[in-house]
This record gives structure tokens, sequence and C-alpha cells, in this order.
């Protein structure tokens, strides 16, 4: 059975941020252009297109490093565009629209949820099977890629004395 013969993989990851309210943390993921401030290994985040937070803005993130690059001195790279965004939801979605880590039909979808003692942070995703990849390794790729981005917030959100 061929890749594109198998059911899409579908994941889900969760962060949870304890102190910083929602309201606090959605501006820092509303702002497409400026993922590379919170992802980890993520050199580059440039606009391409449009404007961020308007559906149709791509942007062209670059430098990550994934665990199918066994070590490579490859700059893995994407284009990403904004399908959807609701500020009074707080999320979003995107695709990944051209790139060279093989994902196609990628969709995600990134959400705030309120908690009492902060928030949780969703990243959902699903993309056709990748090619030198197992689901396991996109699972643990996104997931402490989103542990990492909820540290860095609670950080940013929360100076020390």
């Amino acid at each position: 059975m061929s890749l594109k013969d198998q059911p899409k993989w579908e994941g889900k990851a969760c962060a949870k941020l304890a102190g910083p309210k929602a309201a606090q943390v959605w501006p820092l993921l509303e702002d497409f252009f400026g993922l590379n401030k919170w992802f980890p290994t993520l050199t580059t985040c440039l606009a391409v297109e449009g404007l961020s937070g308007q559906p149709g803005a791509v942007r062209y993130c670059a430098g990550f490093k994934t665990p199918v690059n066994g070590g490579d001195e490859v700059v893995n790279w994407t284009k990403q565009k904004l399908i959807s965004i609701s500020p009074s939801e707080m999320c979003f979605s995107y695709s990944i629209i051209d790139g060279n880590v093989g994902f196609n039909s990628y969709v995600s979808r990134v959400k705030v949820v309120p908690t009492e003692d902060g928030c949780d942070i969703e990243w959902a995703y699903e993309v056709e099977p990748v090619e030198g990849w197992k689901l396991e390794d996109l699972d643990c790729f996104i997931g402490s890629g989103l542990q990492v981005m909820a540290k860095r917030m609670v950080e940013h959100l929360q100076p020390t004395v």
C-alpha cells in the first residue's frame, strides 16, 4: 500500500500554561508572522504575502530540525497559509502549501482554551502519511515543540522580579 492510499494521520498536542490567562496568550499566537519567537529551532518566520491575522496571509518558516534529518545540514522550510482565524474563539487554522519536508495536505488548528489556573494551547493536525516518518515522529515533533512554546510564553508573560 502506497503512502497516498493510507488514511491521513491525525494528531493533537496540548500544553498547559499555569498562570497566564488565555487573553494574555492569544495575542502571542495570533501573530502569524511571529512563530519564530516561540517555536524551538525555528530561526526564520517571514511574511510572504498578506497581513498577519488575515486569512490568506502566507509565512515562510525555516531552520527547524525534524526527526528524519539524520544530522543532515539541510535547512528545512515550509510556506504556510492562514486559512481562518477567530479572535473571539481564540483559534486559527493554517495549511502547508509548499516546502521540503514532504508534508502533503497538512492542515493544523491551534486554539487557546481558558482553564481555572491559566490556559491550554491545543494544536490539532492532519496530514497525508509522510515518507520516512512515523506518526509517532510527528506527534513528538509537534508535542515537544508546543511544550517549549508554552514554557517560553509563560516566561515572557511572567518575568522574574
